[in-house]
């Protein structure tokens, strides 16, 4: 065992485990955080991504020795104030069936925005290959994630989705 700090969602969060603990069973099982699934344990399927410094990588097969001291964000992170532009075009666009593969997929969607403002069809692919979806959804994915681009461009504090106004508040105008 050992004493490990993690900056997680903008928190300090010290946690006595084993180093080659995977980050995904310390961010589900010790922090309690569950929205990061479990898929393959092999980082083969995307299931698990989170953002460690800015960046998606696949928690099941990341040690949690190798981000001692790093900022981590996850899917509860991602939107601080309300739901992430991202999670708000995937429900307007219906992207879910089963939802499981979902939360990496919105990880890694807000990997490539933050980078790439207004990605083209080809960035996309590229940002989103390695994250399965077993429902097959990956053209409502492209979708949505176009549509949460186009709400980039905006000022944050007026984005529009679905017609309406959003707020930093998260209400309508």
């Amino acid at each position: 065992m050992a004493d490990i700090t993690l900056r997680v969602n903008g928190s300090e969060k010290k946690v006595s485990v084993s180093p080659e603990t995977p980050l995904l069973w310390v961010l589900r099982d010790t922090l309690e955080l569950t929205g990061t699934k479990f898929g393959c344990g092999a980082g083969l399927c995307g299931a698990c991504t989170v953002h460690i410094d800015g960046n998606p990588i696949r928690s099941c097969s990341t040690p949690v020795s190798q981000v001692a001291g790093k900022s981590v964000t996850t899917i509860e992170g991602l939107g601080a104030s309300g739901l992430h532009m991202l999670q708000q075009a995937w429900i307007a666009e219906e992207v879910p069936q089963c939802g499981y593969c979902q939360t990496g997929q919105i990880m890694s969607a807000a990997a490539l925005l933050a980078k790439t403002p207004n990605p083209t069809d080809e960035d996309i692919t590229k940002a989103m290959n390695g994250n399965l979806c077993r429902c097959g959804t990956y053209e409502r994915i492209r979708k949505a994630i176009h549509r949460a681009a186009g709400a980039v461009e905006r000022p944050r504090e007026t984005a529009k989705i679905d017609g309406d106004e959003k707020h930093e508040s998260g209400g309508a105008r």
